[in-house]
């Protein structure tokens, strides 16, 4: 089994890449990532033992050359993790972000098409829109309604993927995540952010009253559910992926405190995020039903796991933090 993974110097995008190396003997994955801010080859340390079946292939999914010579190789599947995916990034400039999970998400589809290669689309909740607090879980047979310009090219790219499906017969199938945490998550993101500024005893921003619900599930669960829907979703579904761990940040940042043993001074409210979506909730029905599917670790297994990985990796983050983990790909890279 050959694949291409698009994105796979990001967070879900290397743990699914250990996670197929481990899982699956004959599988040989090459990586396409451009190293933009997020990506980091640090995060595949762990990709070194399995030496050939990972080549990594630094380039951008808009660029129709790069993405056909790969094509070229006959892989039998595309998974596309790459996307830009930080909602304030998108509110203060979204053209990387069209770039990136529209355009891009096109060439990648024209590609698949030429070379009749399977993909597999990585989407998110946050296309489905806002749920106020007694409302059911988001079904894929939830319309779209993005509201932030992140969300609506990630809804962009899923009505591409729907439409080359349709109008092509294109063997493709799309995956809405609820949100992620784990190791190597990029830390602006909620969880990350406020361990590594909590061990720090730095301030720990909160958003408005701290109250926007979250439906959290283990990067490991999610890489489980994509790798099961690569082999066995069916051509044209939507698979909804959540592990129904609804949680309001305030209460994410209570239990980072307290497993830090850090004080409750450290919050500090800071001014809403426009358009700041209310709550997710995922409806996993589908994935579980059809395909066998469920979360296999708990959130405060999970979240243990994930404070102890941000302590113990402490070199790795504040690398981030320094900006030095920029100078890794020239560092193993440049003279080769």
């Amino acid at each position: 089994m050959k694949l291409i993974v698009t994105g796979g110097c990001g967070f879900i995008g290397s743990n699914f890449i250990i996670h197929m190396l481990e899982s699956h003997p004959d599988a040989s994955i090459i990586n396409l990532d451009l190293l933009t801010y997020a990506g980091n080859l640090e995060n595949l340390q762990d990709a070194v033992p399995y030496g050939p079946r990972h080549r990594f292939v630094r380039g951008d999914i808009s660029d129709r050359e790069v993405v056909g010579s790969l094509m070229a190789e006959k892989p039998d599947a595309v998974v596309n993790f790459a996307a830009e995916s930080h909602v304030d990034r998108s509110i203060m400039d979204a053209s990387a972000f069209i770039r990136t999970n529209v355009v891009g998400t096109q060439v990648i589809l024209d590609a698949c098409r030429e070379h009749g290669v399977r993909m597999v689309q990585v989407s998110t909740d946050e296309v489905y829109g806002s749920l106020n607090p007694d409302e059911a879980p988001f079904t894929e047979g939830h319309g779209i309604a993005p509201n932030s310009p992140y969300a609506a090219s990630k809804a962009s790219a899923d009505l591409l993927v729907r439409a080359y499906h349709r109008t092509y017969r294109l063997d493709a199938v799309i995956t809405r995540c609820s949100n992620n945490y784990g190791p190597f998550q990029f830390p602006e993101k909620l969880i990350p952010l406020m361990i590594t500024n909590a061990f720090q005893d730095l301030e720990l921003p909160v958003y408005g009253d701290g109250m926007n619900v979250r439906d959290w599930i283990h990067v490991e669960d999610h890489c489980r559910a994509v790798d099961l829907v690569l082999h066995k979703g069916s051509a044209g579904e939507v698979y909804n992926i959540g592990s129904e761990n609804e949680f309001p940040n305030m209460e994410i940042v209570r239990y980072i405190l307290h497993r830090l043993n850090k004080p409750a001074s450290l919050i500090r409210f800071v001014q809403d995020r426009p358009g700041h979506d209310r709550r997710y909730a995922m409806n996993a029905s589908r994935l579980k039903t059809k395909l066998g599917w469920s979360p296999s670790i708990s959130f405060e297994t999970g979240m243990d796991r994930t404070v102890s990985w941000y302590i113990e990796h402490e070199a790795w983050w504040k690398r981030i933090k320094t900006g030095e983990y920029l100078t890794y790909y020239e560092k193993w890279y440049g003279n080769r």
